[in-house]
């Protein structure tokens, strides 16, 4: 499994805390990102600065930035109650969301992704373990573990199974991996089809798989036998 290390854009861009309110707007629409770390004098990540923290100040007193309208939509809908102390925000450290919600560079590209959805951000800033900026990660680095052909999966496919099912016959169509075979036991198939889930570029399983022996004992008759 990729870590958000492999997929991670190291050249990343960031304001310090006390960047003033046009620049940061400045930054943001040179670097045409919609949202940018802040950081402290020792460049640990304290918060995220975006286009809707910007555009609380544009609504209550008007200027020169105008973020795109599904960002001033966004806002509109959640901007709760901090949209007034931000449209009198000086600077970065006024404006932006803290804490900022960061990821190890360690983590699983899925942990990235469940978290990104989670918490309804495009992108994480990467941090190491003293909280400090070294990248980060977007949704689009995250889709590109997807991006890999079908051959590719075939073969990575059939030498990750051969130990569970010697004669595999595997077929992948648009990342769907079929899978068709008999095995001993039906454990076996449950291994088997959580390996193959886990290989770089799957994007579903479709077995066809049969078994001799069922030795998968239901939940309740193990709690039963415990409780005995």
């Amino acid at each position: 499994m990729r870590t958000v290390r492999d997929v991670m854009t190291t050249e990343v861009f960031s304001v310090a805390e006390e960047t003033d309110y046009r620049e940061t707007a400045e930054q943001l629409i040179e670097r045409r990102v919609s949202a940018m770390p802040v950081t402290d004098g020792e460049g640990h990540v304290v918060g995220v600065v975006s286009e809707e923290d910007l555009l609380h100040k544009e609504e209550f007193a008007g200027g020169d930035y105008w973020p795109p309208l599904r960002a001033r939509l966004r806002a509109r809908l959640g901007s709760g109650g901090s949209a007034g102390a931000k449209a009198a925000a000086r600077n970065a450290a006024e404006l932006m969301t803290s804490p900022a919600v960061t990821v190890g560079p360690e983590a699983s590209v899925v942990l990235a992704a469940r978290l990104m959805e989670r918490r309804g951000v495009k992108r994480l800033p990467v941090v190491d373990e003293a909280g400090r900026l070294i990248g980060i990660v977007s949704r689009r680095d995250l889709l590109s573990v997807f991006v890999k052909e079908d051959d590719d999966i075939v073969e990575e496919a059939r030498k990750e199974i051969t130990a569970l099912l010697p004669r595999p016959a595997v077929s992948v169509e648009d990342g769907v991996v079929r899978l068709s075979g008999e095995l001993e036991h039906r454990s076996d198939v449950e291994k088997l089809i959580h390996r193959v889930s886990q290989i770089e570029g799957v994007v579903a399983v479709d077995p066809d798989l049969r078994w001799h022996a069922d030795d998968v004992v239901p939940q309740h008759v193990q709690w039963r036998a415990a409780s005995s």
